[in-house]
């Protein structure tokens, strides 16, 4: 009866420091990069069928969390109302069109001035190809996402480059939608818009 017991708390014992010598490495392995704004870039494509527009936005902040050089959580923030154009050269109807997507047709800026992607977790496909995996709020509405992503993790910096399709209409972006509107003809514009992003993120002291 003895021995049995001294065998559990042996037992009992053991399970406890393996726990604790798991949760040591997690947390020795678990490193938190800063997103360098300046060095980030987010170019975004609207397609409608007479052609497409494209333009750039701002990244204002964002942190990356990984554990073992894989991507476990982070959250990158872009400040909608630096949306600009690049492809009117006009400077009136440059402004007609940055001042329409600013609308509550489009993003509603004043209202909704940034939207938010939280990541949860990325699943590594082949060498530096990964699925990133998320929550995308626009407009105060969240939807899950998933987009595969290119990341290079070192000990100070991940590079990483997306190319990330959203559906507009899930977030209340319906002008112009031929999923919502007939006989639009040639002025429907596509429920689909692109982000291209290029992500520069620096290993910070901070701890979690």
């Amino acid at each position: 009866m003895i021995k049995n017991i001294l065998v559990s708390i042996m037992v009992a014992g053991a399970a406890v420091l393996a726990t604790s010598s798991f949760t040591s490495l997690h947390k020795a392995t678990t490193t938190i990069y800063k997103v360098d704004a300046a060095q980030s870039s987010v170019k975004w494509i609207g397609k409608k069928v007479t052609g497409e527009h494209s333009g750039n936005v701002t990244i204002s902040s964002g942190s990356l969390t990984t554990a073992s050089n894989a991507i476990t959580a982070g959250t990158v923030d872009i400040d909608l109302s630096t949306i600009t154009s690049t492809d009117i050269t006009d400077p009136a109807s440059n402004a007609k069109l940055i001042g329409h997507l600013k609308s509550a047709d489009f993003f509603n800026v004043a209202s909704f001035p940034k939207a938010t992607l939280v990541i949860t977790s990325s699943k590594l496909k082949s060498a530096g190809n990964y699925d990133v995996t998320g929550n995308l709020t626009i407009k105060g509405i969240t939807h899950p996402i998933t987009f595969p992503a290119t990341i290079q993790v070192t000990a100070d910096k991940i590079n990483a480059t997306a190319a990330i399709t959203i559906d507009r209409t899930k977030y209340d972006i319906k002008y112009r939608s031929a999923s919502f509107f007939s006989d639009l003809g040639d002025k429907a514009i596509d429920n689909d818009f692109v982000l291209n992003v290029k992500l520069v993120a620096n290993k910070s002291n901070e701890k979690l």
